[in-house]
């Protein structure tokens, strides 16, 4: 019994001890983060962390093009806008991407409305965004001169899960999440898919388009490669 008395006054005297010391160099710690060189910082690990997600597709916005010749033909505004991270697998992804290029903002709205996909919904939210910041910010005057000029899928990051069977058996889930990019253009869209391709790539039939694409595939390279 004495002795358990003698161990209780030793960890109260301990706390006491150790208190204010944790509790100073806690503040040291937190005034080190908040004030350094002036500014605040967080944490000082995340500094040396890369960007996640795609990082150039916005830069586009940021282009400054040279003024254009009197004669010359007018230079419609555009916007590029994406969603990162969505978990949605890119496949499934990709066939709703299909359905709005080459529509108005206001049809690609509504035939968004009535896909029953959960993809869907997010390609909607990012053409009503991409709206506004054409509005507010690329200094296009009316938000309803807007059309679909690109809209395409890519891959994000898989996260590997399990899934428990019988018998202690165990499988492998996905779960897949991809990147949605879209360009807003201003003016009238096309009339038709036909015009809207035609307009990617003008006066080539489809064997100088197949010829032009494979000559694209042949010129990639592998980065830091021999």
């Amino acid at each position: 019994m004495q002795c358990m008395k003698l161990f209780s006054r030793l960890n109260i005297f301990s706390k006491e001890i150790l208190k204010p010391i944790v509790c100073g160099r806690l503040a040291d710690v937190n005034n080190q983060i908040q004030t350094t060189n002036g500014f605040h910082s967080s944490v000082p690990c995340m500094a040396w962390e890369k960007p996640k997600g795609p990082q150039k597709w916005l830069a586009y916005n940021k282009k400054i093009y040279p003024p254009q010749a009197p004669d010359e033909e007018r230079r419609p505004a555009f916007v590029c806008h994406m969603k990162t991270d969505i978990h949605y697998s890119p496949k499934k992804m990709w066939y709703i991407a299909c359905l709005v290029r080459g529509l108005s903002v206001e049809e690609a709205v509504k035939q968004l409305s009535f896909v029953s996909k959960k993809g869907a919904l997010a390609v909607k939210e990012t053409i009503l965004e991409a709206q506004k910041l054409a509005v507010e910010m690329h200094n296009v005057e009316f938000k309803s001169n807007l059309w679909v000029a690109e809209s395409f899928v890519g891959k994000g990051r898989v996260i590997r899960g399990l899934r428990r069977h019988a018998r202690a058996r165990v499988g492998r889930v996905d779960y897949r999440h991809c990147h949605y990019f879209v360009t807003l253009e201003e003016g009238k869209p096309p009339a038709s898919q036909k015009e809207y391709y035609a307009h990617n790539s003008p006066n080539l039939t489809q064997q100088e388009m197949l010829d032009k694409w494979l000559g694209q595939m042949r010129a990639r390279n592998i980065p830091n490669s021999l």
